[in-house]
């Protein structure tokens, strides 16, 4: 699986969201506590850019006019529709069958990632009556 290096772990500040690009999508950073979480930019309902959304709590309530606020700054709302994702699960709160596509995340230290192994790609060469032919 292909490690794709997005931002410097103090560029996104716990209760935030960065946009970064990886594997030709957009995907949504979050910092919840000094731990990090990455949702695909795309909401599951009807496409909308879910990770531009309001990150906020779930409410909760057992009687009408009477709530509380649960899983404080742990839900992205989409922008379109306003439909709850937890940001660590991607599952919705408006569908139970629905859940955003969350990608896992690591933290790793830069000397960790300089280390490799690197190797560059080689590609044979053979010479055919004095054509230059590369085999992929």
């Amino acid at each position: 699986m292909a490690k794709y290096v997005v931002a410097a772990a103090n560029e996104i500040t716990p209760g935030q969201c960065k946009i970064v690009s990886a594997a030709g999508r957009e995907i949504g950073v979050y910092n919840i506590g000094d731990s990090y979480y990455a949702l695909v930019n795309r909401c599951p309902h009807e496409g909308a850019a879910v990770c531009r959304g309001q990150i906020m709590s779930r409410p909760e309530s057992d009687t009408p006019g009477q709530y509380r606020l649960m899983q404080r700054g742990e839900m992205v709302r989409c922008p379109w529709h306003g439909w709850l994702f937890e940001i660590k699960t991607g599952q919705s709160w408006c569908d139970a069958s629905t859940r955003a596509r969350s990608i896992p995340v690591s933290v790793e230290s830069g000397q960790d990632i300089a280390r490799g192994p690197f190797q560059a790609e080689t590609v044979p060469v053979t010479i055919e009556d004095r054509y230059i032919v590369l085999e992929f």
